[in-house]
C-alpha cells in the first residue's frame, strides 16, 4: 500500500484529510503521467456519488487536470462501474472516480481507472504520489495559455450505462417483483430504471440522497432495512448497493441474506453448467468463507484466494484467464462484461438466472453451506497500525487461537487497507466457541493499539 493509494484510491475525511489542494494535486499529478509526445491533451472522465463534498473535490481535481492540459467530461453523479465501462466507450485517456464507497458521508476518495477501465497498476500509483508528496519532485507541467484544458458535460452517461448493463443480461426479469436499496447513493440515478427496463416491478429504498444520508443505515452494509421489506411485502428478491454501487447483496423470498459468497456461488455454477465458467475456476480472498471453498470441491471447481481488496481478486483474473471472482462484501467481477466490480449488473444477472430457472434465490442459495463466521472491527490509531504485525502479544493470541481450533476453522486477523481498523475474522463450526475467541483477540488488540 502506497503513501497516498490505498487498496481502493485515496481515501479520508473530506477537507480535512482529504483536501481540495490535494485533490488539485493528484488531478495535475495524474495528467502529468500519462502526457507524452503522443498524447499532449489526455481526457479524463469524472464521476462522482452523491456525498456533499463531490462538487467541492470534483472542482479541485478539475482545476488541477485542466491547469496542465488534461481536458475533463464531467459524467455527474454515475456509479463507479459506470466511470470504468464509459472510459472506453467514449475513448477517453483515463477516468476518476469521487467516492469512499461504503463510508460515512465526511469521507470521501478519488478512484482513478486508466485507458483500458481498470484501476491504476501500482507504477503509476506510486509516480502520482512521488509528484504530488516527495518534495524534490519535479514542477507541476504549467502549458502556455492556449493549451491548458477544457471541461465538457456527458448529458448521455447515465443512459449510456444503463444501455450497457440491460444488453448484457440475456434472458430478461418480467414478473419479478423486486426491492432496491439505493443506499442514498450512486444507484438512485440508475437502479430504478435499469431494472424496470429489465421487466421487473421495483420498489424502492433509500433512493433520495441529500449529500448527507448515504450508506447512513442502509445499502449493503446495513441490510436489515431491505430484509424486513422483502419479507413484509412477499418480494421475490431484494438487492441492495454500497454508495458507488460497485457492490451488491441480496435477499432472498424469505428475508434472508445472500452475501456476496453465495451470489458469487449461485452465479459461477450457472457458468459452469453453461460451459462459460473459464478454466473451471472461481477467485476469491483469504477473506471467502471456508464453506464456500467446500462447495468448489464439491462441484469439481476450482478456488484461488488472493489477498482481501478486489483489485487483487482482477489482477489475478487477467493473469490467469479467468472471468468470474469477488468479495464476500459484494464485489464481483462478471469480467466478460465489466473491468470493476458493478453491483447493479451482478444483481441484474443474479436475477436473471433466477428468473430463467423459474426458481426461488432461497431453493437456489442451498448449493451452499456457510460455515459460522465472526467479524469484529477495532478501531486502532495509525501509530497502531504501523505496530500490529510486530506486536508480540497479539501475535502470541493468534497462534493460541489457531491452536484451539485446529483444522476445524480459521483464524485471519488483518489492518484494513481502507480504514484505520484492525479486522478481525474466526471461522469455526461452532459459532459460540469463536464468538468467545474473537472478543478476546478483539478486546486485546484494543487494548493494545486502540484509539
Amino acid at each position: 500500500m502506497g503513501r497516498l493509494f490505498g487498496t481502493d484510491g485515496v481515501r479520508g475525511v473530506a477537507n480535512t484529510e482529504l483536501t481540495c489542494e490535494m485533490a488539485m494535486n493528484i488531478g495535475k499529478a495524474a495528467a502529468m503521467v500519462l502526457i507524452s509526445d503522443e498524447v499532449k491533451h489526455p481526457t479524463f472522465l469524472i464521476g462522482k456519488d452523491t456525498r456533499i463534498s463531490g462538487d467541492m473535490l470534483q472542482g479541485a481535481l478539475v482545476a488541477g487536470l485542466c491547469s496542465v492540459g488534461a481536458n475533463v467530461k464531467l459524467l455527474g453523479v454515475v456509479p463507479t462501474p459506470a466511470v470504468a465501462y464509459l472510459i472506453n466507450k467514449y475513448k477517453a485517456d483515463a477516468g476518476i472516480m469521487i467516492s469512499a464507497s461504503h463510508n460515512p458521508y465526511r469521507y470521501n476518495g478519488i478512484k482513478i481507472f486508466n485507458e483500458d477501465g481498470y484501476k491504476l497498476p501500482d507504477d503509476l500509483e506510486e509516480q502520482i504520489e512521488s509528484i504530488v508528496l516527495d518534495e524534490d519532485s519535479a514542477d507541476y507541467f504549467v502549458p502556455a495559455d492556449g493549451a491548458i484544458g477544457t471541461v465538457e458535460l456527458c448529458e448521455n452517461a447515465v443512459d449510456d450505462y444503463i444501455d450497457h448493463v440491460v444488453d448484457s443480461v440475456e434472458y430478461k426479469l418480467d414478473g419479478m417483483n423486486i426491492a432496491l436499496d439505493c443506499s442514498n447513493g450512486s444507484a438512485a440515478t440508475t437502479a430504478e430504471k435499469m431494472f424496470t427496463r429489465l421487466g421487473a416491478n421495483c420498489h424502492m429504498l433509500s433512493d433520495s440522497p441529500d449529500g448527507i444520508n448515504i450508506n447512513e443505515d442502509c445499502g449493503s452494509t446495513h441490510m436489515e432495512n431491505l430484509m424486513q421489506y422483502v419479507k413484509d411485502h412477499k418480494m421475490d428478491a431484494g438487492l441492495a448497493f454500497d454508495g458507488d454501487a460497485d457492490r451488491c447483496l441480496a435477499v432472498d423470498d424469505n428475508g434472508e441474506l445472500v452475501d456476496g459468497d453465495y451470489v458469487i456461488a449461485i452465479c459461477a455454477a450457472d457458468l459452469k453448467s453453461r460451459g462459460r465458467l473459464k478454466k473451471n475456476t472461481v477467485v476469491g480472498t483469504v477473506m471467502t468463507n471456508m464453506g464456500f471453498n467446500k462447495f468448489c470441491e464439491a462441484n469439481d471447481m476450482n478456488f484461488v484466494a488472493t489477498k482481501v481488496g478486489d483489485r487483487y481478486v482482477l489482477e489475478t483474473m487477467l493473469a490467469q484467464g479467468y472471468n468470474m471472482g469477488g468479495e464476500q462484501s459484494g464485489h464481483v467481477i462478471y469480467l466478460d462484461y465489466a473491468t470493476t466490480g458493478d453491483g447493479q449488473l451482478t444483481g441484474a444477472h443474479l436475477l436473471s438466472l433466477i428468473n430463467r430457472r423459474n426458481a426461488k434465490l432461497s431453493s437456489i442459495a442451498t448449493l451452499m453451506q456457510r460455515y459460522p463466521q465472526v467479524l469484529i472491527n477495532v478501531k486502532i490509531t495509525n501509530e497502531g497500525k504501523l505496530h500490529f504485525y510486530t506486536d508480540k502479544e497479539i501475535k502470541k493470541e493468534i497462534k493460541r487461537i489457531e491452536n484451539i481450533l485446529g483444522g476445524k476453522g480459521r483464524v485471519l486477523i488483518r489492518v484494513s487497507g481502507t480504514e484505520p481498523l484492525v479486522r478481525v475474522m474466526l471461522e469455526g463450526e461452532v459459532l459460540e466457541e469463536i464468538e468467545v475467541l474473537a472478543q478476546n483477540a478483539a478486546d486485546l488488540i484494543q487494548a493494545r493499539l486502540g484509539a
